[in-house]
């Protein structure tokens, strides 16, 4: 049975958030979309708010993965940055941009987290 993208992509997000949770995230926000803009999820360690686009693949590279956040994503996930930061009350100082590269192969996951993977342009 194939599995369609959105899927894939679904599977994908909550396999990252299993992953950021461990590591000791919050999650403040799950697919958050603003006109124009959108990221996968949003979380917060310590003072750190962090956006974070999620890119899931079936037996692909996790470099391709990564690769996939091209700068129309990236201006993409801006946009919703800054709504979000407009409206959002919490505690923390500063935010940045990661990436999580999903991979599935024979049974089991393989994530990439990448932290700081680009930077808000303007």
């Amino acid at each position: 049975m194939r599995t369609s993208a959105r899927e894939v992509g679904r599977e994908g997000e909550d396999v990252a958030w299993r992953y950021l949770s461990k590591k000791g995230y919050t999650l403040l926000a799950r697919n958050y979309r603003v006109p124009g803009g959108e990221v996968d999820l949003v979380v917060e360690k310590g003072r750190s708010l962090v956006f974070v686009e999620v890119k899931a693949r079936n037996k692909a590279s996790a470099d391709e993965a990564l690769e996939a956040v091209d700068e129309r994503k990236r201006q993409r996930m801006a946009k919703a940055a800054r709504c979000f930061l407009q409206e959002y009350r919490g505690r923390a100082s500063v935010f940045r941009f990661d990436v999580v590269a999903v991979v599935k192969g024979e049974g089991a996951y393989r994530v990439v987290h990448l932290p700081e993977a680009f930077e808000l342009e303007g």
